[in-house]
């Protein structure tokens, strides 16, 4: 379950009601999320296939820049060396399994066979930030994630992307020596 400080923080982010939040998955070494689980599928039950959402707008601007100088293209030209197309296929199947659980865990009917994962996975690179939320929710889980996550740079060193009140600080924060690709204790499996 997502603590009210938590929802409120990401609505901050995202300038709108998040939907079918689950979780943080990830915490902004300033403590703020910066990566949320949602459900599989909408509260009226339509589908929504990514699992893992980057919801901090600095560290997404980071990853639209890095979109904008072609990163995607450079990495899906990549896939035809076949152990880094084995790597980002293992990354999929990944990301589908832990859709799967999360459907699973909330008494939801999984996705239909053949459901995109996120991304573009496998078969090209589409979207960096779904690939670099992944990555944060699960370290080690996203070759092309972790590529874009180490050239992102330092998104959090300003300081909290959005104001918080007392009402949207987050009842625990992460410890100051928390970066990006790791979690806190309790928040992500």
């Amino acid at each position: 379950m997502i603590a009210r400080s938590d929802m409120a923080a990401v609505a901050a982010q995202l300038g709108r009601e998040p939907r079918g939040l689950r979780a943080v998955a990830h915490r902004c070494p300033c403590g703020l999320p910066d990566v949320v689980e949602t459900a599989p599928r909408l509260p009226d039950g339509s589908p929504f296939p990514t699992l893992y959402y980057l919801t901090c707008p600095r560290a997404a601007a980071a990853v639209s820049g890095l979109e904008a100088a072609g990163m995607m293209r450079r990495m899906t030209a990549r896939l035809a060396d076949e152990p880094t197309r084995a790597e980002y296929d293992r990354a999929h199947r990944d990301y589908l399994a832990r859709r799967d659980a999360a459907a699973a865990a909330a008494g939801l009917e999984p996705l239909p066979e053949g459901t995109q994962s996120a991304g573009g996975m496998p078969d090209r690179v589409k979207c960096l930030h779904a690939l670099v939320a992944h990555e944060l929710a699960v370290p080690g889980a996203n070759v092309f994630g972790h590529e874009a996550l180490e050239a992102a740079g330092q998104w959090w060193s300003r300081g909290r992307c959005v104001p918080v009140g007392e009402e949207t600080a987050p009842e625990e924060t992460a410890p100051e020596e928390t970066m990006p690709g790791q979690t806190v204790p309790g928040e992500a499996e």
